[in-house]
């Protein structure tokens, strides 16, 4: 059998790893549950919005 191609789509997620302290993901994680998110959703929003900010666009 032939292999066909995947088609990804365009805003794949990638990995990152990223070392806070315990007590710093501790509030994090704290927050995330008060506002009913993730701790990797509020992780990328603050990034782009930061990225916004200083003129840098995400792909």
């Amino acid at each position: 059998m032939a292999k066909t191609k995947e088609i990804k789509p365009k805003d794949e997620k990638k990995n990152t790893s990223l070392r806070l302290s315990s007590k710093t993901l501790k509030a994090l994680k704290m927050r995330a549950i008060e506002e009913d998110r993730s701790v990797q959703k509020i992780v990328e929003t603050l990034i782009e919005d930061y990225l916004r900010k200083t003129g840098k666009k995400s792909k």
